[in-house]
């Protein structure tokens, strides 16, 4: 059944939907994947970056818009995000412009700082415009990491065309594993603070 699959056309024609709902709703892992199937030339680097940025942004921009009509009822019904939405807060009063940028880049947040951000009637024409820039730096920096892992893993095993399914699996299993690490610890600190 899977000998007649051609993994390389199915990324060639899935793979910048992929990317895109990928960061819609995620994210990072899906830009390393993207990055590295840039490096192997079975997407193209520019697109991948593009694809991504556009889907971070409208994720963000979803869940800002969420913040701002339902953040009053919504955001005290996230117990388990308590810490995030704090912690989002404080950045919001103090570095309104900064928090919008680099929330994407602090791990925990990415879910539910844009709707905190939503709830805090920042102005939306400001919120899209430094989404916009979070979402194509942070496409760039991710994608450019996953295009450099391929070339050096490339260095190290040669082709990687017999390795593609391993090294999505690994790639996966490292984010899943890290997730876990600091869901744990945010567990542990949360009882310790209590």
């Amino acid at each position: 059944m899977f000998e007649h699959l051609d993994l390389n056309a199915l990324l060639a024609t899935y793979g910048y939907w992929v990317v895109f709902i990928g960061c819609l709703l995620e994210g990072e892992t899906v830009l390393i994947l993207g990055g590295m199937a840039a490096h192997q030339q079975v997407l193209k680097l520019w697109p991948v970056i593009a694809w991504a940025s556009v889907g971070g942004m409208l994720g963000d921009q979803m869940l800002f818009w969420s913040g701002r009509y339902f953040g009053a009822r919504l955001l005290p019904k996230l117990k388990r995000h308590q810490a995030a939405i704090e912690r989002v807060q404080g950045l919001i009063e103090r570095y309104p412009s900064t928090s919008v940028f680099a929330v994407r880049f602090l791990y925990g947040m990415r879910l539910v700082g844009p709707m905190v951000i939503g709830a805090s009637r920042l102005s939306p024409w400001r919120f899209t415009l430094l989404n916009m820039l979070g979402a194509a730096v942070w496409a760039t920096l991710f994608v450019t990491a996953g295009y450099w892992a391929g070339e050096a893993l490339e260095h190290f095993l040669g082709n990687l065309k017999p390795y593609r399914l391993p090294i999505f699996i690994g790639v996966v299993l490292l984010f899943v594993a890290a997730a876990l690490i600091r869901h744990r610890r945010a567990k542990a600190k949360a009882r310790q603070d209590a």
